[in-house]
Formats: structure tokens, sequence, C-alpha cells
């Protein structure tokens, strides 16, 4: 599922197959929290030369329900999008209700953020609804406290993370094994995806099309941890690894001495994710030491709050009175049109006054740029 072209001093270049086509390393997921990028459209994204989103099982179980989502024909259908989705356990989500939730060997018992129900999430459960979402790319459930808690903390959950590692793999195959039965039975070639959602290239049979599973290496900033973990999950055995528990917390010198630890003991032939990181001087570091695909709400939510990402590297607080009657382009290089089209000082009055096109053209502008940035590291590591 992993094919590796090269790997060099600047990073690493592969083919990531999905079910929803061919994702070139490295590259960036932007956050489609609830099925939707905020204040652009899917169209907007792939202009941009998007080709992945990331969607979130914790907000996607709440409303509308993997039951839904199933019954339209999983997350492509249901969004709209015919190219390839990462769906993330849910596990960062409920952990971050600390005041509402408890933890069990089973799992989380929490409560409903917003309708305060009581709710049950755990590794068997994560399996569940992934696999109802229909997502390429779908995640083990796993503990992650900040990176910054005490060893104690890490030990218990690196401890639970690979127990909830192992029962998630062993679910992940009952379900693709209960699917081949049932196609068996139908005698059919039914997948868990609608065939006229598969990219025409794949839908001859000739690839799987179960979803890719990821096992999550945590233990903070403590090395011997992270080492253990990675090696009993390599040993469990993922279609690709991720490092998660990072950019919460700890300075960037910390992040990275955790992927200098972690980053030589992955398979070379599996696909590394560092999970939630999206600035551009933290994708450029990272990707060089052996990265291969990242997410961030970073370039969405500064754009939404005025903070502009230039094509240059340098930002931009558009909100600045200095903007006011600023008429050049908001970024003459951009890899936004809009960006080209559009001043400053135009940007900084439809921010300032609430208008949502401006969410909009500050979208287009971060993210643009985000993609733009990735696509150039993938020409020098190809080149190199």
């Amino acid at each position: 599922m992993f094919t590796l072209h090269t790997s060099t001093a600047t990073g690493r270049s592969a083919t990531l197959h999905t079910a929803h086509g061919d994702l070139t390393t490295p590259f960036f997921m932007p956050c489609a929290t609830a099925g939707a990028l905020k204040g652009l459209t899917f169209e907007d994204h792939k202009a941009l030369g998007g080709e992945i989103l990331l969607m979130n099982t914790y907000h996607l179980h709440l409303t509308p329900g993997e039951e839904i989502v199933r019954q339209a024909g999983g997350l492509h259908t249901f969004a709209g999008w015919d190219r390839p989705i990462l769906t993330d356990s849910g596990g960062f989500q409920v952990f971050s209700l600390e005041s509402l939730r408890k933890i069990s060997e089973e799992g989380v018992t929490f409560k409903d953020h917003r309708s305060g129900a009581e709710r049950f999430l755990g590794p068997i459960e994560a399996m569940r609804i992934q696999h109802a979402l229909g997502a390429d790319i779908i995640m083990c459930f796993d503990e992650c406290p900040p990176s910054t808690a005490p060893r104690a903390e890490q030990i218990s959950a690196v401890d639970r993370t690979l127990r909830w590692a192992k029962v998630c793999k062993e679910e992940h195959e009952r379900l693709k094994n209960e699917t081949n039965k049932r196609n068996n039975r139908n005698n059919t070639n039914i997948s868990l995806y609608p065939k006229d959602s598969l990219d025409s290239s794949l839908s001859s049979g000739s690839f799987h099309s179960y979803p890719l599973l990821f096992g999550i290496v945590q233990g903070g900033l403590e090395k011997d941890l992270r080492k253990k973990c990675a090696e009993e999950l390599i040993a469990i055995g993922f279609d690709g690894y991720a490092v998660g528990g990072l950019a919460v917390g700890e300075s960037e010198e910390e992040m990275f001495d955790v992927l200098d630890t972690v980053c030589p003991l992955l398979p070379e032939d599996k696909p590394r994710y560092l999970m939630g990181v999206g600035e551009l001087t933290q994708i450029k570091i990272a990707v060089a030491k052996g990265i291969d695909m990242m997410d961030c709400v970073a370039p969405t939510r500064e754009a939404r709050h005025g903070n502009i990402w230039m094509s240059d590297g340098t930002k931009l607080k558009i909100r600045r009175a200095e903007y006011a009657t600023d008429f050049s382009p908001i970024d003459p290089d951009s890899p936004a049109p809009s960006s080209r089209k559009h001043s400053k000082a135009y940007l900084h009055h439809l921010l300032k006054i609430g208008e949502r096109f401006g969410e909009t053209l500050a979208c287009l502008q971060n993210l643009g740029v985000t993609l733009e940035t990735v696509r150039t590291l993938r020409t020098k590591i190809e080149e190199s």
C-alpha cells in the first residue's frame, strides 16, 4: 500500500495507495472536522491542489451519527468528496474533555460537550464507527496525555495505548472478514465504499477496498517510552504509524527531539504521520526528519483570526490599522488567485466588519501557501 521512491536528507518521496486514489508524499491534510472546511468549499481545496481531507470521528459520531453516514454511502458520498479521507479515532477530543470523562480499561465514558448526554467510546467502538464512516485511512484509539505530563502518567498512557492498539487491530480484522463473508454469501464484489465513489482505476477489484489502519506512538517527551511504544506497535503490525501527543505544550526543540528518536525506529516501507502540526517551519523540519504526512487546523484557524501567511514566509496581522489603506495585492505571488486579485485593504475591511467572504479569502491564502510549501518540498526531494 506504500511505495517508497527515495529517502534523502531533505525527506522521503513515496506513493500511498488508497481506495480513492494515490497520494504522493509528503502531503498535508486540512481539517474538515464535521465533514466541511470552515470558510471553503471542497472545490476550493481541489483548485489549490488539495488531495486529501481529515475528518473527525468524535464530532461525526455525535452528529449526524455514523449510521446516517453509512446509509448515505459513506463519507465520500455524504460530503461530496471523491478523494481520500482520513478519520482520527476521536481519542484526542475525548481525552481533552478532562472534567467530563472517566477512563476504564474498555474505553472512556464521557459527556457530550453540547447536550450533556453520557456517551462511551473505546477501541472497539472507534473501529466500528470509522468502518461505518468509510474512510480510506483510520486511526487506532489511543490515550493521549499532554506531552509535558508527568512520567507516571505517560507510562500508564503508553501501556493502555498498546493494549487498545491490539484490540483495534483485532476488531479491524474482524470487520474486514465480516465484510468478506457477507460479500461471498451474496456473491457480490461490494466493498466498504460504493462503487461509483471509487477512483476508476481502483474499482475493478484489483485493489483492496478496506481502510488502512495506523497505530499511534505515544510517550510524551520520554524517549524510552516512545521507543517502547513504537517497537510494540510495529510488532502488532499496522499499515502506517503516527506520532501523537505533540504540539500540545512542549517546545519546538523538544518536539523535533521526539521525531529524532521515533522516526529511525519506524519501518521504511510504511507511512509516517505527524499529528496536529501545520506551521510552515515545523512542516519543513518534520519532512526533513522523515515525516510523510501531517494535519493541522492552524492554516484556516489563523486565517479566520486575521493572521495571514505569505508566500515569502512572513506573516501579516491584517487587522492592524496600517492595512486599511494598503491597496497592494494580499500576496502577489500567492497560489490562490483571489489573493493576487484583492487588496490588503479589502481583506482588512471584510474581516473588520465580520464579513464571511473575508474569512474565505484569508483561508484560501493560508491553505494555498501551506499546500504550495509542501509541493515545493516534494519537488526538492524528487530532484535531489
